[in-house]
């Protein structure tokens, strides 16, 4: 794990009892069905589908699909399909990228898939959400300027970040809350890091993105 990582990991604790479930299915065993033991596999009908996307801070890598990739219900067929994954452009440190729901709504679960057969498989982000009623609210704060300072509520650090071991294959990432609702959210911002600074490929393929809401 880079430094960079571990001091992400060390100054932001989970926003109140907000939790995280990671899965990995290593490059040996994945395939196109995303087929996890406790995370559903990516859907094609969540709420994300029908929301917004915007670019916030960062540029997208001149391989990457469009930020819509994340939320069409599709997913990659092979391991390194960089058309079929968003991706910020390497040698950078990352981007942000906000979801707009339109309205607010009832969020129960939000899960990240990834796949990559290298160190662009697991995934590190910082987590907030707003439901568009704050006063303060900036809906697009840039890079060097904290969130939780302009109207964002923290929510939590997501890493997937292997201890040791393979760092390909497929990832998933759950965030749920021990009441069983993250609260009414119109808008969430994803604060995306690179997860290693070897070499100039440390940003992640992000494949799909699911927002589960209340029935």
């Amino acid at each position: 794990m880079s430094s960079t990582a571990k001091l992400l990991l060390i100054l932001v604790p989970f926003f109140f009892d907000a939790h995280m479930d990671i899965e990995h299915i290593p490059n040996r065993a994945a395939n196109v069905s995303f087929k996890f033991q406790r995370i559903p596999s990516p859907s094609k009908d969540d709420a994300a589908t029908t929301a917004n996307l915007t670019l916030v801070d960062g540029t997208p890598d001149g391989g990457s699909a469009e930020l819509s990739a994340l939320t069409d219900g599709q997913v990659p067929t092979q391991s390194d399909e960089p058309g079929a994954n968003f991706y910020f452009n390497a040698g950078t440190m990352g981007g942000r990228f906000r979801m707009d729901f339109a309205t607010p709504l009832e969020v129960m679960q939000i899960i990240s898939y990834s796949w990559h057969p290298g160190p662009r498989g697991p995934q590190l982000y910082k987590l907030y959400a707003a439901d568009g009623s704050e006063a303060n609210l900036n809906l697009s704060p840039r890079r060097g300027i904290d969130p939780a300072t302009c109207g964002w509520k923290f929510i939590a650090t997501v890493s997937t970040i292997p201890k040791t071991g393979e760092e390909g294959g497929q990832y998933a990432a759950s965030v749920t809350d021990s009441s069983g609702s993250l609260g009414k959210i119109r808008y969430l911002l994803f604060d995306c890091f690179v997860t290693e600074l070897n070499d100039d490929f440390g940003n992640t393929f992000y494949s799909e993105i699911d927002v589960i809401t209340k029935p």
